[in-house]
């Protein structure tokens, strides 16, 4: 959809599944999710992958795993 270009739809679907997009945003994932099936495959794969790996609390991590992980996705957005 031209609305919402799946590029756009891979960077935002952490923000979407942890449900910090704001209604307007959201709104326009979800529209996009119903018109294009792959985007749809990728969001169930992402809860799937989140369902079997869980979740790593911040604050179980080394401050060098921080550090380590923090500079590995630091230029991810770019």
């Amino acid at each position: 959809m031209a609305d919402l270009p799946c590029r756009q739809v891979v960077e935002v679907i952490t923000s979407y599944l942890e449900g910090s997009l704001g209604w307007r945003e959201r709104r326009r994932f979800e529209k996009h999710l119903r018109g294009c099936d792959a985007c749809s495959r990728y969001l169930e794969q992402m809860r799937a992958t989140l369902d079997v790996l869980g979740t790593v609390p911040v604050d179980t991590l080394s401050p060098e795993a921080q550090s380590t992980l923090l500079e590995a996705f630091r230029d991810l957005r770019h």
